[in-house]
């Protein structure tokens, strides 16, 4: 069937599209060029861009307590959040975070929409309000780049390419810096970047690796990375409901559209004079006229493109202007859904669990292990010994001295090997090995519960209980 009859079957909308809006009937890439956006909205995403990429960059060289601000350190299995050291011993709260963390973003969506992406995403944040702006400097508005593009390459154009490209790399190379920073600690990275490649070669790599990336991310990836990569950006659309606050074209008062002539009464017309400039400024190159889509990241670029253009025609702002589907179609707003009840209530019970087990963990931890691969040996002198491999972890500030004891064995012993005293750095770990010996002839069970007691001083710290081998052949009297 030609395409004239389908139209005519379907009623079909030019303006309909089952496509992203950066990539066309044929697969291809649609490489964007927004126009140069400016308003009062535009004002305010560049304070808070400038406050949250000073505490990103500020971050690794935040102190609270001597720890990191923020530290994930999944090589050494070490975690820093606000100065609160946690190890896999703590996985289950780190667990109880990341969910906790995840429910707030659910809920944060129902309620604000995709407000996160638009204004806090490092994303967005590195692309719109840096990378943007360099290119923007040095090649020009809209316009002047796809002129650029189109060039032959000359001594313009190479001038161009070469000065962009190597400030995009530069930055890319601090970026990469800043989040190995933020994995293994700014002193390690500071070692790294000032010794020999040979004495860090996986740490340099690692650099390499990360500058690479940002660098493929924000010179040639750019809206890709929000419009088919990141998962929020699917995530939303199961999330959004008609409450839901967003960057909204108010189609009641906007159509029909038309263009507006000079003296023209609009009569029946609408507001929007289909001028376009809300499509030329989208970062992701959406109309967003035609309600909610997956690519808006809510940077509200459409928003002061618009204003600035009713301001001339004499129209009232907010055209389009953040809002839900009920406060355009119904005139009302109402944040406060049960949906967001729910989550609500959600977070609250996770949040004082987390509280709960943060404030109630235990500031030493220790985890007992048998030595692999050896049971149990049998000694000349009528003993038993098992070794044991005890892994202690200190969440206080303060080294501390401990002693290992063994609990309700008069006969038996416990030794160190090594150094005989266990002293715990501060917010640290520390491996040790130990020998723990019983008399052969008190031995009823081939494998018989023991209990280890940490003590600073005279101060308990933690009972811990293992199993001690012995010879298979002794039975029960």
């Amino acid at each position: 069937m030609d395409q004239e009859k389908i139209k005519e079957l379907y009623n079909y909308d030019e303006q309909y599209r089952d496509t992203i809006a950066t990539v066309d009937e044929k697969g291809k890439r649609v490489w964007l060029f927004p126009k140069k956006p400016k308003g009062r909205y535009h004002n305010k995403r560049i304070v808070v861009s400038i406050i949250l990429l000073s505490i990103l960059f500020a971050g690794p060289f935040i102190k609270i307590g001597g720890e990191p601000f923020l530290l994930l350190n999944i090589f050494e299995r070490k975690f820093s959040i606000l100065g609160a050291v946690f190890w896999p011993q703590d996985f289950f709260i780190l667990a109880l975070i990341a969910i906790s963390f995840f429910v707030f973003i659910i809920l944060f969506t129902v309620v604000f929409g995709r407000i996160w992406c638009g204004w806090a995403c490092p994303q967005t944040l590195f692309m719109e309000m840096v990378f943007r702006k360099i290119e923007y400097w040095i090649d020009g508005d809209a316009g002047q780049q796809r002129k650029l593009k189109n060039m032959p390459w000359n001594a313009e154009k190479i001038r161009k390419r070469l000065l962009k490209h190597g400030i995009f790399m530069l930055i890319a190379i601090l970026i990469g810096h800043t989040m190995m920073a933020y994995l293994i600690g700014i002193e390690q990275v500071k070692e790294i970047v000032s010794q020999p490649p040979s004495e860090h070669l996986a740490g340099f790599l690692g650099l390499i690796a990360f500058s690479g990336i940002f660098y493929a991310v924000f010179a040639y990836l750019r809206e890709q990375a929000c419009v088919t990569i990141c998962p929020y950006g699917r995530l939303q659309g199961v999330l959004l409901v008609k409450d839901s606050i967003a960057v909204m074209y108010d189609w009641l008062r906007g159509e029909p559209r038309g263009r507006m002539k000079k003296n023209e009464d609009r009569g029946v017309k609408g507001d929007c004079i289909d001028c376009k400039l809300c499509v030329h400024v989208c970062p992701t190159g959406i109309d967003i006229r035609n309600g909610t889509q997956l690519e808006c990241v809510n940077c509200t670029a459409c928003i002061d493109a618009c204003d600035d253009v009713m301001t001339k025609i004499g129209k009232p702002t907010g055209l389009i202007r953040p809002t839900s589907y009920s406060a355009i179609a119904e005139g009302r707003k109402k944040i406060f859904t049960p949906r967001v009840a729910g989550y609500t209530g959600v977070l609250i019970v996770l949040m004082t669990l987390l509280t709960v087990f943060v404030s109630g963990r235990s500031e030493v931890e220790a985890t007992i292990l048998r030595m692999p691969g050896m049971m149990y040996q049998k000694l000349d002198n009528g003993m038993i010994q098992n070794i044991y491999n005890i892994q202690f972890v200190n969440k206080t500030s303060e080294s501390i001295q401990l002693d290992v004891l063994l609990k309700d064995w008069a006969n038996g012993t416990i030794e160190t090997v090594g150094d005989s005293l266990t002293i715990l750095p501060a917010k640290a770990k520390l491996d040790k090995v130990f020998i723990v010996k019983l008399p052969e002839s008190e031995l009823k069970e081939r494998k018989t519960e023991i209990h280890l007691e940490l003590k600073s001083g005279e101060i308990l710290i933690d009972d811990i209980k293992t199993n001690f081998l012995g010879p298979a052949n002794f039975k029960n009297e």
